[in-house]
């Protein structure tokens, strides 16, 4: 008896080590777990905090890029003005000089020359520019009337247009009937160069010829941009040119 007492004794001392083992294993599989979980809530935390760091990365990329695409776009529109305004005096100080050679002439010449030299002379072509720039005024100063009334597809005014609807209707004032559409419209006139651009030519963009403006002036025009907006002043080079016309 005492010899089994001492066995049973001896079996549960072990068992009681056993237990207490398997007490300490549980507290630190607990404790393990328990780290995990904390590791893996930082780990999401962290993971969310750089998410959203990279968004304003890159959102802060995007307007740096906008900002210096606007910026290269009023350089390029202040230098296409200045040399436009070279051009311009360029222009008048050779029209002057021949004004004056051609009055030379005339003095020495017969009266019959004084009379027909400004029918015959650069009179004629300043006739045909002017004739232009006063259509071109008209149409510009319907387009500005309408600045502030509502972009909307196939609309041709007089509360809405898209960007063909205006410019067919400013050039309607001017007495010029344009196509309704601006695939139509790039193929009437004279195609001219962006930096031979008078006031009231038609500028064209995108590669499918899909929007058109009328040229105000140092590197800016009139159109109705987009669903959403309204009929606005804006630089010709905030969209990718595709060619200009004067329609007449």
């Amino acid at each position: 008896f005492r010899t089994q007492q001492a066995a049973a004794s001896k079996k549960r001392a072990e068992a009681v080590q056993s237990l207490e083992k398997l007490t300490e294993t549980q507290t630190a599989l607990r404790s393990s777990k328990q780290n995990v979980q904390t590791k893996l809530t930082e780990a999401r935390s962290l993971l969310s905090k750089l998410t959203a760091e990279e968004k304003a990365r890159l959102a802060e990329l995007e307007r740096k890029k906008e900002a210096e695409a606007k910026e290269k776009a009023e350089k390029l529109a202040a230098r296409q003005a200045a040399e436009a305004k070279e051009r311009e005096a360029a222009e008048k100080k050779a029209r002057e000089e021949a004004a004056k050679e051609t009055g030379g002439d005339s003095g020495s010449g017969s009266g019959s020359g004084t009379g027909t030299s400004p029918g015959t002379g650069p009179g004629t072509g300043t006739g045909a520019g002017g004739s232009y720039a006063a259509k071109a005024e008209k149409v510009l100063a319907f387009a500005r009337a309408q600045i502030g009334k509502p972009y909307v597809w196939g609309a041709a005014g007089p509360s809405s247009y898209d960007c063909s609807g205006l410019t067919q209707a400013a050039w309607r004032e001017a007495g010029v009937t344009l196509p309704r559409t601006t695939w139509d419209q790039v193929e009437v006139g004279t195609r001219v160069a962006t930096s031979d651009l008078q006031p009231g030519d038609l500028v064209f963009f995108y590669d499918d010829i899909s929007h058109v403006g009328i040229y105000k002036g140092d590197g800016m025009m009139i159109h109705a941009p987009k669903p959403g907006a309204n009929v606005r002043e804006e630089s010709i080079y905030y969209m990718p040119i595709y060619g200009s016309v004067r329609p007449a």
